[in-house]
C-alpha cells in the first residue's frame, strides 16, 4: 500500500475514534450532570446536591471506560505512524549502505506514487554523484600522468649527469632541458592552483570593464602573436561584468594563449568583446572536430592524442576557462571555427 493510502486510512480511522470518543464524552457528562444524581465535588447552580455512593461509582465506570478508549487510540495512532513510515523506513536501508564501493548501485523503484518519486530522485543523484567522483578519480590519475612524465624526464637528466664527466656543451644541453621541464612543471601546478581556486566560487564581486581587460591581455601577448605569424584583429565594445579582476584576466589569457598556439603562421586571431556573448575569440588553424571540441575542455585533453608531446601545453587552458566562466555565473561554449580553427563565446551576466 503507498504511503498516501496509509495515510488516508490513519485519517479515516482517527475520524472514528474522533467520533466515538465524542459520544461517550456526551454519555458520560449526561450521567455525571444528571439532575438529581450530582457528585459532590461538582455543585450545579439551581440543583440539589446529592452525594450517594453507589451512584458515584456507577457514573465513574464510564469515566474509566473513556480513559482506556483515549489510550487505546493513543497507541493505535501511534501504531498507524509507525505503519505508515514503514516504506521510508525500507528505503532508508539500501541509501545506507551506499558508498564508494557500490556507488553503481540503484533502487529502481514502481509505481507513481511519492515514495517512487523520491527513489527515482536518489537514483538521478547518485547518477550525478558517480559522474562527480569518476571525474575526480580521471583527473587525478590524469595529473599523476602529467606530474609523473616531467619527473622520469628530469631523473633521467640527472643520471646521465652523474654517470659521466661532461664538457660545456653537454653540460650546457642538460640544464637547458633540466630548466624547460622544471619550467613545465611550474606551469601545470600553477594551473592545477588556479583551476582548484575558480572551482570555489568567487571571493568578491565588483564591476569589472571586460573590454579594458581583454586589451591589456592582448597589449601582453602582441610581441608572441607577431613572432607566430599570426594577425590580431579586435572589436572591443564597453561591456562591465560582475567578477574578480584577477580570474577575468586569466580567462582571457587563456583563451587568447590557446588561439595563438594552435594557430597557423599567417592565421588570424579575432577577439569581440560585446553584449551577447561577451566575449568571442576565434582563431584559423587545423580543422577541429565537432565530436572533439566537447573533450577539449576537460582537464589535460589535448586535440592530439600523443599525450606525451607537451609542447601544446599541460591542457587546463580551457579547462579552466570553463571553470572560472561558472563561478561568475556564465557559460562558455565552443564550436568548430569556418575555415579551421575554434570559435569560443562566453555569456556572462550583465552587471545588475
Amino acid at each position: 500500500m503507498t504511503p498516501r493510502r496509509r495515510v488516508l486510512l490513519v485519517g479515516v480511522l482517527a475520524l472514528l475514534v474522533g467520533c466515538s470518543m465524542s459520544g461517550m464524552e456526551k454519555y458520560v457528562l449526561g450521567v455525571l450532570w444528571a439532575p438529581g444524581y450530582q457528585l459532590c465535588s461538582l455543585p450545579v447552580p439551581g440543583a440539589r446536591l446529592v452525594c450517594e455512593p453507589a451512584r458515584q461509582l456507577d457514573a465513574l465506570l464510564p469515566l474509566a471506560a473513556m480513559l482506556v478508549l483515549l489510550a487505546l487510540a493513543v497507541v493505535a495512532i501511534w501504531g498507524a505512524a509507525l505503519w505508515c513510515l514503514r516504506p521510508v523506513r525500507d528505503l532508508a536501508g539500501p541509501i545506507a549502505h551506499v558508498g564508494p564501493q557500490n556507488l553503481g548501485h540503484r533502487i529502481r523503484p514502481r509505481g507513481r506514487d511519492e515514495l517512487a518519486g523520491l527513489a527515482r530522485a536518489i537514483d538521478e543523484m547518485m547518477e550525478r554523484v558517480a559522474a562527480g567522483y569518476e571525474g575526480q578519480r580521471r583527473f587525478a590519475a590524469n595529473a599523476s600522468h602529467e606530474l609523473r612524465t616531467p619527473l622520469a624526464v628530469q631523473r633521467t637528466l640527472i643520471e646521465v649527469g652523474m654517470s659521466r664527466t661532461l664538457n660545456g656543451d653537454q653540460l650546457e644541453l642538460v640544464t637547458a632541458q633540466l630548466l624547460e621541464t622544471n619550467e613545465r612543471n611550474e606551469r601545470l601546478i600553477e594551473g592545477l592552483l588556479t583551476l582548484s581556486e575558480s572551482d570555489q566560487g568567487l571571493r568578491s564581486s565588483t564591476p569589472q570593464r571586460l573590454d579594458e581587460i581583454a586589451y591589456g591581455v592582448l597589449v601582453a601577448y602582441q610581441e608572441r602573436a607577431t613572432a607566430a605569424g599570426v594577425k590580431v584583429e579586435t572589436h572591443l565594445s564597453p561591456r562591465v561584468v560582475p567578477g574578480e579582476r584577477v580570474l577575468l584576466e586569466r580567462l582571457v589569457t587563456n583563451l587568447v594563449e590557446n588561439a595563438i598556439k594552435y594557430n597557423c603562421p599567417g592565421g588570424t586571431l579575432t577577439v569581440v568583446v560585446g553584449d551577447s556573448p561577451a566575449l568571442t575569440v576565434v582563431n584559423t588553424g587545423q580543422v577541429v572536430p565537432a565530436e572533439a571540441v566537447a573533450g577539449l575542455f576537460e582537464p589535460f585533453r589535448r586535440l592530439a592524442r600523443d599525450r606525451t608531446n607537451h609542447g601544446g601545453g599541460a591542457g587546463l587552458g580551457l579547462a579552466i576557462a570553463r571553470s572560472i566562466t561558472q563561478a561568475h555565473g556564465g557559460v562558455i561554449i565552443a564550436r568548430p571555427a569556418e575555415y579551421g580553427g575554434l570559435r569560443v563565446d562566453v555569456q556572462l551576466p550583465v552587471r545588475r
